[in-house]
């Protein structure tokens, strides 16, 4: 059996109604699509979009408000290195005050000191002159007796230790 080519169907004839019925069903699914299956399609997508973008909205002001906050902790920052700053600095100006302070009166104590440790000597001083004066009184009034041989009243001893203070002063004792 053999066929030949012009026996074949022929690809031009075409058949009306298997054509028509073809896209009759083709036009009929298109409408029942776009009817009932494209708005749930579309709704989906702009509830997609919407989300999408509304998580882009949040992140964007997530990233504004930690900018926000990272400007705001570093203002404080800031500041606070400021009032560290200037604590330091009072403190630093107190201890010097009370050092000052500390110095002034160690020094005022000082000199009360050593004016006092001055008076002392000085009267010491006076002190051991006058018991000189004294011992040597005495000791010219018995010398002086004994050379003498008689006693010598107020007045006399009263001349001879003025005449041993001169003689003593002028040796340059």
């Amino acid at each position: 059996m053999l066929m030949l080519a012009a026996d074949a169907a022929n690809p031009m004839n075409v058949e009306i109604l298997p054509l028509a019925t073809s896209v009759g069903v083709a036009l009929l699914t298109v409408i029942v699509i776009s009817i009932a299956v494209w708005p749930k399609i579309a709704k989906g997508l702009d509830e997609r979009n919407e989300k999408i973008l509304g998580e882009i909205k949040a992140a964007e002001d997530a990233r504004a408000h930690a900018k926000a906050a990272q400007e705001e902790f570093e203002r404080k920052l800031i500041q606070a290195q400021h009032d560290a700053d200037a604590m330091i600095k009072e403190a630093r100006a107190q201890a010097q005050n009370a050092a000052d302070a500390l110095r002034a009166r160690s020094e005022a104590e000082l000199a009360e000191l050593k004016k006092r440790a001055n008076a002392e000597m000085d009267a010491a001083r006076r002190q051991a002159v006058a018991e000189l004066e004294a011992h040597a009184a005495e000791l010219a009034v018995s010398v002086a007796s004994k050379v003498l041989g008689r006693a010598i009243d107020a007045k006399d001893q009263k001349v001879l230790v003025e005449q041993s203070i001169k003689e003593f002063a002028s040796t340059g004792r």
